[in-house]
């Protein structure tokens, strides 16, 4: 029987092998122990690695403004990013025409959802963070969940699958007109207190 970390890079090298949607970048899977430790208490899952981000460097949510912002709000809530497992919805770069970054299509997340699931099963997190409509859409695809990206339901946490799920808005620049900084930052301090209440309840 294989550890996690061990499962974690067979996971990887069929993410990295996987050609199924012709429209994402080849070989740009972005899945492995840089994503985090397996298991882990905390999961974020968000929509896709970007070109200026984890395309470049290999870790989701690093380098580009949604990485910064991200781990921006996660310190300013205490939350210790480098102890959480961080994912994708797709685990490759949805390119643009001109090689930028474009939305998932509804079929690259539908293709992508086994690996998904896969991550979720190695990581066992007690809390799941889901950063985004697409990534929460994804979630939806693997369990149903009843939510929505609303400013009602955005950290708000939910059991789901034995787990607490929480919607957040992805930590993208645009989100900042939907919702502030201060906001944002009130949301990922429920997810710390999700992650406490979720351990204590453990002990």
């Amino acid at each position: 029987m294989t550890g996690p970390a061990a499962r974690l890079d067979a996971l990887a090298g069929r993410a990295e092998a996987c050609r199924r949607c012709p429209g994402v970048a080849p070989e740009s899977a972005v899945l492995g122990p840089r994503n985090g430790p397996v298991p882990a208490g905390l999961l974020f899952v968000a929509e896709a690695p970007g070109y200026l981000g984890a395309v470049r460097t290999g870790v989701p949510l690093t380098s580009d403004r949604s990485g910064k912002n991200f781990r921006a709000y996660c310190a300013a809530a205490g939350i210790d990013a480098e102890a959480a497992f961080i994912c994708n919805a797709v685990l490759c770069h949805p390119r643009a025409a001109d090689g930028r970054n474009r939305t998932p299509r509804t079929a690259e997340v539908a293709a992508c959802n086994d690996f998904l699931a896969a991550i979720i099963a190695l990581a066992d997190p007690l809390v799941v963070v889901a950063l985004g409509r697409v990534a929460l859409d994804a979630l939806g695809r693997i369990a149903p969940h009843g939510l929505r990206l609303t400013p009602a339901d955005a950290g708000r946490p939910v059991a789901w699958r034995g787990r607490r799920l929480i919607p957040l808005y992805h930590p993208s620049g645009q989100t900042l007109g939907r919702r502030s900084r201060a906001q944002q930052i009130d949301d990922y301090r429920a997810v710390g207190r999700a992650l406490a209440e979720a351990r204590a309840d453990l002990a």
